[in-house]
């Protein structure tokens, strides 16, 4: 399922969890990293690993749960892999990774924690954030070493910025800055190449409805499928454009009830346009097929 909304929930709010868990968010993304503080990830682990085994009761969100764990490398992402993958998220998110050969090496300790929790091996699904420079010019390598486990690629544009030490995110026209905005081309070719779900940074201005809906059409047109939330009042918005409209998901229908009509066709005449393999593909990839 393609996840148009994640919104960021801080495991140590209860308050905050109960909210998330009330909104139309596709995912919900229990973080343990930026949004909590050192004191209080213990905590936030707990509530993080509760909220998760609530599903085994039927107390389940209809949102995805997933789970957005510390740097790797760190003592913190160790007790949250420990906590946090027998309790089944269906994926969590990775921060600042540098390399792909990261994720290889935590694929590998996932296996050993899902086996040791009766759980399936592959069960837990992954998304770098790209949010480093390094971890940018690192992203092509993702294309010459297949994982399995990676289901979608997202980029982060506060702590990339604050690495880069830009004066701001963005520019008169509200767009994002040059820097951020190759590393977010990145983010997308990447995941696209890999037929992965590409989801786009937050935007911080919770108050600037129209801030958001601009930065959802921007994306939308540019391809990505989702965008991260930091706030349940922006899911609505979020959701609304990364819908396909009524009129799309019709077109869509009969590209390929067209192709379905002429078997072997490689192109075929519809509505007096020529359409061919890549509209197909694009229509199945609307249509879920």
């Amino acid at each position: 399922m393609t996840m148009r909304s994640m919104l960021f929930v801080p495991a140590d709010s209860e308050r905050k969890l109960a909210r998330g868990v009330d909104s139309a968010a596709d995912a919900l993304i229990l973080d343990l990293e930026d949004g909590v503080a050192l004191e209080n990830k213990a905590p936030a682990r707990a509530a993080a690993r509760a909220l998760l085994q609530s599903r085994a009761s039927g107390k389940r969100t209809s949102a995805q749960l997933w789970v957005r764990i510390n740097a790797l490398g760190s003592e913190e992402a160790r007790l949250d892999l420990a906590a946090i993958v027998p309790a089944a998220p269906d994926g969590l998110m990775v921060p600042r990774v540098a390399h792909p050969r990261e994720l290889i090496e935590l694929a590998q300790l996932l296996t050993a924690l899902e086996t040791g929790a009766g759980r399936p091996a592959g069960a837990t699904r992954l998304m770098p954030l790209l949010e480093t420079p390094r971890g940018c010019l690192s992203a092509p390598d993702y294309l010459h070493r297949p994982m399995e486990r990676l289901h979608a690629i997202a980029w982060g544009a506060e702590d990339l910025a604050a690495a880069l030490g830009l004066p701001a995110m963005r520019g008169p026209d509200g767009d994002w800055s040059f820097a951020l905005l190759s590393a977010r081309a990145q983010c997308l070719m990447v995941a696209r190449a890999l037929e992965l779900d590409a989801i786009e940074a937050v935007t911080t201005q919770l108050k600037d409805q129209q801030a958001l809906r601009h930065d959802c059409e921007r994306a939308c047109a540019a391809g990505f499928t989702g965008k991260l939330a930091i706030h349940p009042d922006q899911i609505e918005l979020i959701n609304a454009a990364f819908t396909a409209s009524a009129a799309a998901v019709e077109r869509a229908r009969r590209i390929v009830a067209a192709f379905a009509s002429r078997p072997g066709a490689g192109a075929v005449a519809l509505d007096g346009e020529m359409v061919d393999q890549v509209h197909l593909r694009a229509a199945r990839r609307l249509l879920g097929q």
